[in-house]
Order: structure tokens, then sequence, then C-alpha cells
């Protein structure tokens, strides 16, 4: 579409500068002067009556003036100075800034707080299934004793292979929940030194990032310790699974 409008302007281009330098140069081309009266009109003739003596002479008709009639003043030839300039365009609109590019692998220090988690395991073919009915549960605990989320939901990857992985969900919480069910229970989120990565979009589309940060650290020559977490920016309970912002969290040995 773009390449067939650039085609048509250009074909538009030529035409529109030819019309215009017709228009010029009948601008520039003076009117011819209306021609003059060729000859004054004739006075009629004053013929006298037959009968001078019963009516005096008829008065003649006075001639008409013998002078021409004025030519009329020929037009002015059309201004031959150019059109004013155009005036200059406008100021172009400023730019919208740039946004900034996400960090791959930003060096950060993990703040440990205080969790409210549950233990599972999952198979990569549903994983993210999973992981959505962890939080699930950690939601409805803490929704039922009204307890408000001190963060962000997390995963913490504890151990993984070909099949599948174990994990804990965990959910920050400045109070601690009672009465909890034998599988959940209150620790602390990973602390340390680490390094931040940024994914966006679906789960399954991690693996794309995940290769990306194991890049990133053969370049660098670092090596990570066996676990990492994901920090999840937006609700995974409300959010589309492509529309996903995730933070991903690297320790360091």
């Amino acid at each position: 579409m773009i390449r067939f409008r650039r085609l048509a302007l250009a074909a538009l281009i030529p035409a529109a500068a030819l019309s215009l330098g017709l228009s010029i140069a009948r601008a520039q081309t003076p009117s011819p002067a209306p021609a003059a009266s060729a000859s004054s009109s004739p006075a009629p003739s004053a013929s006298p009556s037959p009968d001078a003596s019963a009516s005096p002479a008829a008065t003649p008709s006075p001639a008409a003036s013998a002078s021409p009639a004025p030519a009329a003043s020929p037009s002015p030839a059309a201004s031959a100075s150019p059109s004013p300039a155009a005036p200059p365009p406008a100021a172009a609109a400023t730019p919208a800034p740039v946004q900034t590019a996400d960090p791959f692998g930003q060096e950060t220090t993990l703040e440990p707080k205080k969790v409210v988690m549950i233990k599972g395991t999952a198979n990569w073919d549903s994983a993210f299934d999973t992981l959505v009915d962890a939080f699930k549960a950690l939601n409805a605990l803490l929704d039922k004793q009204g307890i408000k989320h001190a963060g962000n939901a997390m995963i913490v990857y504890t151990s993984t292979d070909d099949t599948g992985f174990t994990f804990f969900a965990e959910i920050p919480v400045d109070q601690d929940p009672k009465n909890l069910p034998k599988d959940m229970s209150i620790g602390k989120s990973p602390e340390g030194k680490a390094l931040k990565f940024v994914h966006r979009g679906s789960y399954d589309n991690m693996d794309n990032t995940y290769e990306a940060i194991t890049n990133h650290l053969d370049d660098k020559k670092l090596e990570a310790k066996d676990t990492f977490i994901e920090e999840y920016l937006t609700d995974p309970l409300k959010t589309a699974e492509d529309k996903l912002v995730i933070n991903v969290f690297v320790p360091l040995k």
C-alpha cells in the first residue's frame, strides 16, 4: 500500500507542475486592448425645408463630435512578479520519546520477602496451567482470610529436566496466614546477587528468552546457581497469556 501511494504521488507531481506552468504563462500574457472606433459617427446633413417662407429653416442637427471616441485604455498586463513565497512549513511535531529497552542481564540484588508458598511439580506440556492452579490456591487462602498481596507473585524453580520441573509458587504478604494446608507454608523469597532479564509474551515463548539468557551467561563467562525466579508483573490469573510481562532473575554463584 505504501509503495502504491508513492507511485501515485510520483505520477501526480509532473501533471501538477505542467498545469501550474500553463496557468502562470496565461497570467503573464497581457490581454489585447479593445480596438478604437475606426471613424467618428458622420454628422447628419441639415437639409432646408422645401418651403423656406412658410417656415423657418429647420435648425440643422448639431453634428456629432468629429473627435473620435477615446480608445479604451489597454488592460494592464498581469503582474509578472512571482507569487509570494509559500509560508515555511510548520515545525515538525516533537517526536514521541523512544521507549527504553527492557533490562537484559542487569545486575541487581534480591531482597528477601515474607511469602506464603505452595510446592508443586509440573510437566512442560501443561506447565502454565499448573502454575495458574497454584496461584489460584494461594489467592483463595489469602482472600478467605482478608490478607492482601505485598508484592508480585513469583515462581521459584528448584529443579528441571526434559519432562518437567519442581517449583514453589510464592506470594509476598505482610502478615502470616492461619490454618495453612499441608502443602503450603510461610517462608522467605530468594535473596542475593542476580541478573535481571525481562520476558514479554506467552509462557510458551519463554524458551527463546531462556536461550538468550544462556547465551548471555556463556558470553560473560558467568556461572548461575541451580535455581531461577520468575516475577509476574502482570497477574497471570487476569492477563491474556500472550500479554504477560515477567522479570526473570538468575542468581549467580
